[in-house]
């Protein structure tokens, strides 16, 4: 088992054996990848050669530590993500939230105490962040939950969750070149709209806060709402736009016309496959970026190597949008079958739990990768702006 880390030894910040585990588990999977798959004699050029193959760190590094804390986000340094991807919520009074869930998980947090002796929200965990203050969010500790789905996450008790300026202002330390590059999701519910704030509320708030950080051209701006990427096209159009989309946004019940695209139906375009059309209407809201699921929500099986498989981004997909000058990123890409598949298809990076994995991967196949980051320099800087209840 993983050992814990406590609050009092936050001066090492050095995990041997989390180092150890991760590396088996990175060697099991690459030789399970070797293995499974005859490799192509030639892989395909790659549509941006002259830069690192795109390997985003999900939630921070969600396979290595408590997800969308600042020890996520250091350890994506640490393993050379290209980019680190997060969410954003926006809480009752108006901060930008690092945060995935429209509520407070309870596998992921847990109450510590009220911000005042009568407070009639507490407990605060399974409470929406859109009906919480930053106050009350502050008081959680999001840190000694290990995930069942993740059981080699390493567990920080105590971390608090962070606000946007607080995010970067520990990358302002960790990086001060500002070279890493973030992909920065609006946590906006198109389906309920009850749950989080609007869309407008959203790209201003956001906004506002990319526009004032040294961090601005290094913004991708992502959303399954795609009405936030058009409000944010209007705000500012130099800012990268992503849309999310998977199997369950494409359409509504019935086939009735999806709250998540914008008010487009896929099928209104003139492609004739889904994946095709998909991508047209993308393309239609000018989006930079198609940013699609890995895999299919009906899939039989999580491998294109097991029977049943089915993928959701497809070649055609990648082909759509590359001919109408938008890359293509799908996510959440933890099986290296799934990540070599796409690569041949021509995606222009993934999504993933595990980026020191998926980076070794790449460079046993002479992919271009982005470099790591100082540890001692990283967990330095995560000691000085770590927050703890």
């Amino acid at each position: 088992m993983l050992s814990e880390v406590p609050i009092s030894s936050l001066s090492s910040y050095y995990y041997p054996v989390l180092e150890s585990q991760m590396a088996r588990l990175a060697t099991t999977l690459l030789l399970a990848a070797e293995l499974a798959f005859a490799l192509p004699t030639a892989w395909p050029v790659f549509s941006r050669a002259s830069k690192a193959y795109d390997i985003q760190a999900h939630r921070g590094s969600r396979g290595a530590t408590v997800e969308s804390t600042l020890p996520a986000f250091a350890w994506g340094l640490i393993y050379g993500a290209t980019t680190l991807e997060f969410d954003n919520g926006l809480t009752k009074d108006g901060h930008v939230l690092v945060w995935h869930d429209e509520s407070i998980d309870g596998t992921k947090c847990k109450d510590t105490k009220p911000v005042t002796k009568d407070d009639p929200l507490f407990p605060y965990v399974g409470k929406y962040v859109a009906n919480l203050t930053l106050a009350q969010i502050k008081t959680l500790d999001c840190g000694s939950e290990r995930l069942d789905g993740f059981p080699l996450q390493a567990l920080y008790p105590g971390t608090k969750l962070s606000t946007l300026p607080e995010l970067f202002d520990f990358l302002d330390c960790a990086d001060p070149g500002h070279e890493v590059e973030l992909n920065i999701e609006s946590k906006v519910d198109g389906q309920f709209p009850n749950l989080t704030r609007s869309p407008e509320d959203f790209a201003n708030a956001q906004y506002k806060l990319f526009k004032s950080s040294k961090y601005y051209s290094k913004i991708t701006y992502q959303s399954f709402d795609w009405r936030t990427l058009i409000l944010m096209k209007k705000l500012d159009p130099k800012i990268t736009r992503a849309a999310l989309v998977d199997s369950t946004t494409v359409y509504g019940a019935d086939n009735s016309t999806s709250t998540w695209l914008a008010g487009l139906r896929p099928d209104s375009f003139p492609g004739a496959t889904l994946g095709v059309q998909i991508a047209q209407a993308a393309k239609s809201i000018d989006s930079n970026i198609l940013s699609p699921a890995a895999t299919d929500g009906s899939s039989g099986s999580l491998d294109p190597n097991i029977p049943g498989y089915k993928s959701f981004t497809t070649e055609d997909m990648v082909k759509e949008a590359h001919k109408s000058g938008m890359l293509v990123k799908p996510w959440t890409v933890n099986r290296l079958n799934i990540a070599e598949q796409i690569y041949g298809w021509g995606v222009d990076g993934i999504i993933t739990d595990y980026p020191e994995v998926v980076r070794r991967w790449a460079l046993l196949k002479g992919v271009s990768v982005s470099k790591t980051y100082d540890q001692t320099k990283v967990l330095k800087c995560l000691k000085k702006h770590i927050q703890t209840v």
